[in-house]
């Protein structure tokens, strides 16, 4: 068991909630979890810590979501994502974590300002190899640094106007697939140890429950406030990501 403190208690329950509601696919709320953990512990560690939170929430949320999803895109981007995974194990001792930080915030920060200009149309989009390749390797790699996955999938999938449902159960599926496939790459890191697995699992008890809370509040959030949503804290995640970097 780790020894975090009261206030190391409160914010990792806090980002615990947080990683729950992503799971039950309220937007960006999982870009939270880490960089709230920072503040009471390395950022590499707190990475660590909530693998094993984010493995057992995922369950929840795939069970959550069974029936809601795009099989096209999680065809394109499953493989890319392996493949991100791969290059940010094989990068993790080389590539400054600042230097992928500022990587993802400069990218959401960019396409959530676009995003913000153009109005979304009702009609959807057939899901395109090539970009989502492209995103699909960004998304595994950010997601192996600091589980900050996110903003590259956003980045693909909202252009292509999935209902609300499909477009979190669709991440919420990949991201599940994602986190299994980093748990053997953290444990021969050393990210993950049996200090850090009775905290886990203890702080899988506020993200399992926070995932149904996600579900009902995406089924009650109306379709255009969703991704206005979606996209505002993007922006947000991106600057404070960006600032982040830079102040490293």
């Amino acid at each position: 068991m780790m020894d975090l403190g009261a206030l190391g208690w409160a914010l990792a329950v806090f980002a615990a909630v947080m990683v729950g509601l992503s799971k039950g696919g309220v937007p960006m709320a999982t870009s939270i979890s880490v960089p709230v953990l920072a503040i009471v512990m390395d950022p590499i560690a707190a990475a660590g810590l909530l693998l094993p939170v984010y493995i057992i929430a995922d369950m929840f949320g795939l069970w959550a979501y069974r029936k809601h999803y795009d099989r096209r895109v999680l065809a394109i981007l499953i493989p890319s994502a392996t493949f991100g995974i791969g290059i940010g194990w094989a990068t993790a001792e080389i590539v400054p974590e600042r230097w992928v930080t500022l990587m993802v915030g400069v990218i959401g920060a960019v396409f959530a300002v676009n995003a913000l200009f153009r109005h979304r149309h009702g009609a959807r989009q057939e899901a395109r190899v090539a970009p989502g390749l492209f995103w699909g390797t960004i998304a595994g790699i950010t997601s192996f640094v600091s589980h900050s996955g996110a903003p590259p999938y956003q980045a693909y999938t909202i252009p292509l106007n999935l209902p609300k449902q499909v477009f979190a159960g669709t991440a919420t599926i990949l991201f599940s697939y994602v986190n299994l496939a980093k748990l053997g790459p953290y444990i021969a890191l050393g990210e993950v140890s049996w200090d850090s697995i009775g905290t886990a699992l203890i702080l899988a008890i506020p993200a399992s429950a926070s995932v149904f809370l996600g579900v009902w509040l995406v089924k009650r959030m109306p379709t255009e406030i969703f991704f206005k949503v979606v996209i505002w804290v993007l922006l947000l995640i991106s600057l404070k990501l960006i600032q982040q970097a830079l102040m490293n």
